[in-house]
């Protein structure tokens, strides 16, 4: 491992706060935005960050800003945080944290605890091991969890925390500390912040080569481990010297352009008639790159689509080899390392051609607008409005899967999206963070009206905030994913409709944003163009057809 440090002075200065040196090097760090909400726990922390130049956002609900933390650090490929006071603070983030970690995201969470020196005796809002013992809660979810019970523990703790989260599979952390231990003064350090990291290299590429080389119809897999890595160019260019067709997982949705040549587009939920056929017609060498092959993934594949080899690129053995049964090899280590490597050591080699990509017509039977909008048709009425450069960070329910089917992606990256953990109003916040992070980037939330009830109300963050989101509603007013599968597996749905539906363009109304309800393709020309030019966050609440089958139903 290869430590730069960060330039501070190594001389030794007056001693400081813990809350003041923690808030110099969460600046050093790249951390513009710190998201929370406050409680006189954390207060010292609050003011130190603020004297020092880092906006401090307050969020709405503490899980919603450890969604923004996440959304901050996936877009910034820097540090995220999130911060919450003691008790409840702490565990209304449980749920952002485990979402960052299947996110791979790099989040710091800092919970506070009302005094160290009294853990003990009867304290309101316990965070200690009387209490509610956040850091055992925490420590399933986040690659570290430690409390800092005084002063000098802290510099050693901050440098174990900032190693994990970008280290390996990148992911949360979480430091739990007082509020008279964030009061305490101690010297000024160092710390080494390990963003250069000796890459990986596998030691079996030789054994990879010779089976690429005898593969006769190959295929790429391609997942979410290629955005962790930002292994874009180099995924491109392994596909196009090796000629071999590449689909994505619904997370791995980005990762690859649609539009180019090789690509299959999506398999598994929301995948693609192109890449079911592409495997019916029998594949030998499977390369599949940072998935972990969930039942998300694999939903429609059949025995007679198997491959009859795996190559499997991951950081992580956990999951290689356990979900198709076939001869696996694994490839571990870094993936853009790996890839890279592997064309150099085959460069200036002929490589057969991949048999030609039958583009299908599209199902027309997808898009139609009576008696009410098709989702897949707004997917595609979206897109011809929002700039090419767009990010699009979609939430989890039936809408997603929509766009997984029919969304063009023209550079790899414009895509965020989890099936994986796949906490419902995620990327509500994911969108707000992103927008604090590249606040030059277009960035545009497709959501439900599920994920709207949960977490709707971070579009008052925004607001406040003045970050322009364009969160786009798909209303059919009911949580439509349960809904379709209950009604096929069971023949009725029960406790899955809304009574009363929300109406999301007054919702984003009421908290300051501008609002727009969509019954027709124009109304969503009128709505969109207004969001372009809006200097605010806008909520295009579009109403799709509450009978239109989704593409979920390969899932068992």
């Amino acid at each position: 491992m290869t430590y730069h440090l960060d330039g501070l002075h190594k001389e030794k200065t007056k001693a400081a706060t813990v809350a003041s040196l923690l808030s110099t090097h969460l600046k050093r760090l790249g951390v513009s935005h710190v998201f929370g909400v406050p409680g006189k726990a954390v207060t010292p922390l609050i003011a130190e960050m603020d004297r020092q130049g880092i906006q401090y956002v307050l969020s709405k609900f503490e899980g919603g800003a450890g969604f923004e933390a996440t959304g901050f650090a996936l877009a910034s490929h820097t540090l995220g945080v999130a911060l919450g006071t003691s008790g409840p603070g702490g565990t209304n983030m449980i749920t952002s944290a485990a979402q960052a970690k299947a996110s791979h995201a790099p989040v710091l969470f800092i919970t506070g605890h009302p005094s160290v020196r009294d853990t003990g005796k009867a304290l309101g809002q316990d965070a200690s091991s009387f209490g509610t013992n956040i850091v055992r809660l925490f420590e399933p979810i986040t690659k570290f969890s430690r409390s800092v019970e005084r002063g000098d523990l802290f510099p050693l703790f901050l440098r174990h925390a900032i190693e994990q989260a970008f280290t390996g599979i990148k992911g949360p952390v979480h430091l739990h500390i007082p509020s008279d231990v964030l009061m305490e003064e101690i010297e000024h350090f160092d710390i080494p912040h390990p963003y250069h990291v000796q890459p990986m290299i596998a030691s079996n590429l030789d054994e990879v080569i010779k089976a690429l080389d005898q593969a006769k119809s190959p295929v790429l897999f391609l997942g979410k481990g290629v955005h962790s890595s930002r292994a874009y160019e180099e995924v491109q260019k392994f596909a196009e010297h090796w000629n071999i067709p590449a689909m994505t997982t619904p997370s791995g949705k980005g990762t690859f352009r649609t539009t180019h040549p090789l690509s299959l587009g999506g398999f598994g939920l929301g995948g693609t008639d192109e890449a079911d056929l592409y495997l019916k017609q029998g594949v030998d060498v499977m390369v599949v790159m940072g998935t972990r092959l969930s039942d998300m993934s694999l939903a429609g594949m059949t025995d007679d689509m198997y491959p009859e080899k795996i190559i499997h690129f991951d950081l992580d053995i956990t999951f290689i080899g356990k979900s198709i049964p076939v001869p696996t090899i694994p490839v571990l280590g870094d993936l853009r390392t790996n890839t890279k490597k592997i064309v150099e050591l085959t460069a200036g080699r002929f490589m057969k051609k991949a048999s030609p990509i039958k583009k299908l017509q599209p199902n027309r039977n997808h898009y139609y607008e009576k008696p009410a909008l098709s989702a897949g048709l707004t997917i595609k009425t979206i897109q011809e409005r929002i700039p090419k450069e767009s990010l699009v960070i979609s939430d989890c329910g039936s809408h997603t899967f929509f766009a997984i089917r029919d969304l063009e992606i023209y550079q790899p990256g414009g895509f965020i999206f989890d099936s994986y953990f796949g906490a419902m109003g995620h990327g509500i916040g994911y969108a707000i963070g992103a927008k604090a992070a590249r606040p030059d980037l277009p960035i545009v939330c497709l959501t439900g009206d599920g994920c709207l009830l949960m977490h709707g109300t971070e579009i008052s963050t925004a607001v406040n905030y003045h970050l322009p989101v364009i969160f786009v509603v798909l209303n059919n007013g009911r949580l439509d994913m349960v809904n379709k599968g209950m009604s096929a597996h069971l023949g009725k749905e029960v406790g899955t409709a809304y009574e009363v539906p929300v109406n999301g363009a007054l919702f984003g109304q009421s908290l300051g944003a501008n609002g727009f309800r969509c019954y027709t393709i124009e109304d969503i020309h009128s709505a969109m163009d207004f969001a372009l030019g809006n200097d605010g966050p806008t909520v295009v609440e579009v109403m799709v057809d509450p009978d239109e089958i989704p593409p979920t139903m390969k899932r068992g």
